[in-house]
């Protein structure tokens, strides 16, 4: 990964914020501490404990200020705020407690909040209770879990988002703990639209009672990959539009024009629900803002299935074949700790301009980008913490980023994933995203990386060389 353009924060508009991401499940360990429920993932924090975020969120938060970042980007877990998911079961003071002195530790250092509200933690008593995302219920629990935050620390919060990559959540995530035997073809579509109406009913919620005087934002985080046609075919190009569409044009779509988009309706026909009058209304525009999670992106070409061949679940619903390289040359180089991240930052480019000119310019944050290392117990702390290839990851990006401001995308931010090196779904610890290195064994102490003093040199205005 050869080092492009060196960048200087001078290169990007003086109000252009830049931030760091985490989200609760992964670092804030304490899943049975201060009168938390349990939540569908648990499994993940218990088979591999998280980083203990819940109790040294002060130290964390010095970390921020050590580079001096000005923007965080947490989530709230639900079940630490209400054990069950249904507010008429009653809050926990003690989660509540917990957040406003998170907030007031952030604002007091000089750090803005941006909050999400879910980030993959569905409280289990919701899908107990009627198999959570599925249900058209989890609309209701959602908007008045999203009010609660709302009331309670939006005089504190301008910064909001509803759901993290629904995309993600709709087809791997409402499943966890799902007491079905069969998993219908419907299954990921029907929890899409419920996230969809959850989120335009948060968004409703906020604008009609909050967003007059809290005077925030709110929007939506989608993940996304660029897809490149493998040829120039028609079919090839067509492939591409459908993989976009299935992906994030999924959610997109319904936000910008108040529908899905036409591939998924022709494709799926009857299985994919759809929106009544009402509904549209109130999901046609129900954002302030996108943000967008980027890490790599795919060839395409079309996927041909025999004429015995239906389509039974969402990968194949998109007759789309996806491949990391062309001709045998990958489209990136692969990232060392995470075999499905091949780097490409021409594609973030891409997909920012995707934006822009298939959806109106929203205005856009980019809430999510980073750089996975291998992670065990056989590489020394030292070694670790010398991240060179993440500061050519981030560069590299950047300079895609700032490429798009200069052709009128509307971006107003950007959030390195992660801040530490937390658990991640699938992986555990196996692999680090972090820009600060957590000794599991000596009390997850924090180390900073060699791309924290990068990162604090260059919003500092200083050099963003990595030598």
């Amino acid at each position: 990964m050869a080092l492009m353009k060196e960048l200087a924060r001078s290169d990007f508009p003086s109000d252009f914020k830049f931030g760091v991401a985490s989200s609760a499940l992964q670092t804030e360990s304490a899943p049975h501490e201060g009168g938390r429920g349990s939540s569908t993932w648990d499994y993940f924090i218990e088979d591999t404990p998280a980083v203990q975020f819940y109790h040294k969120y002060k130290d964390d938060v010095q970390c921020l200020k050590n580079m001096n970042i000005e923007n965080y980007r947490f989530s709230i877990a639900w079940p630490r705020l209400i054990p069950t998911g249904k507010l008429s079961d009653g809050v926990n003071q003690t989660g509540i407690d917990f957040y406003n002195n998170l907030i007031d530790e952030l604002v007091a250092n000089g750090i803005e909040p941006f909050v999400t509200l879910f980030h993959f933690d569905l409280p289990s008593a919701l899908q107990e209770e009627y198999h959570g995302l599925l249900s058209s219920n989890f609309v209701e629990d959602f908007t008045n879990y999203a009010d609660l935050c709302f009331k309670t620390f939006g005089d504190r919060v301008k910064h909001w988002i509803t759901i993290n990559e629904p995309q993600v959540f709709a087809v791997y995530g409402y499943k966890m703990s799902l007491s079905i035997p069969d998993e219908p073809s419907t299954h990921p579509y029907i929890a899409a639209h419920n996230i969809i109406l959850a989120h335009a009913s948060a968004v409703k919620a906020y604008r009609d009672s909050h967003q007059p005087t809290q005077k925030g934002e709110i929007g939506i985080s989608v993940s996304a990959q660029w897809f490149l046609p493998l040829g120039v075919m028609p079919a090839d190009k067509h492939a591409a539009q459908r993989a976009w569409d299935f992906m994030t044009g999924w959610f997109l779509d319904p936000l910008v024009s108040g529908d899905y988009p036409f591939n998924m309706k022709a494709i799926l026909r009857d299985r994919l629900p759809t929106f009544t009058e009402e509904q549209e209304e109130m999901v046609k525009g129900s954002f302030d803002f996108i943000g967008l999670n980027y890490y790599t992106s795919r060839y395409t070409k079309p996927l041909k299935l025999s004429s015995n061949d239906v389509p039974t679940g969402y990968e194949n619903d998109q007759y789309v074949q996806t491949l990391t390289e062309k001709n045998g040359v990958p489209i990136g180089e692969q990232a060392g700790g995470f075999d499905a991240i091949f780097v490409y930052p021409e594609g973030l480019g891409e997909v920012l301009l995707h934006l822009k000119l298939a959806y109106n310019n929203p205005t856009i944050y980019i809430t999510e980008n980073g750089y996975p290392q291998k992670r065990n117990s056989s590489i020394a702390i030292e070694t670790a913490l010398q991240d060179d290839v993440r500061i050519e990851f981030l560069q590299n990006h950047l300079t895609y980023v700032r490429k798009a401001l200069s052709e009128g995308v509307n971006l107003k931010g950007y959030f390195v994933w992660s801040l530490l090196d937390n658990m991640e779904m699938g992986s555990g610890y196996t692999i680090g995203f972090g820009l600060h290195y957590v000794d599991h064994d000596d009390d997850f102490k924090r180390h900073p990386k060699k791309s924290v003093s990068w990162l604090k040199n260059f919003i500092t205005g200083s050099s963003s060389s990595s030598s």
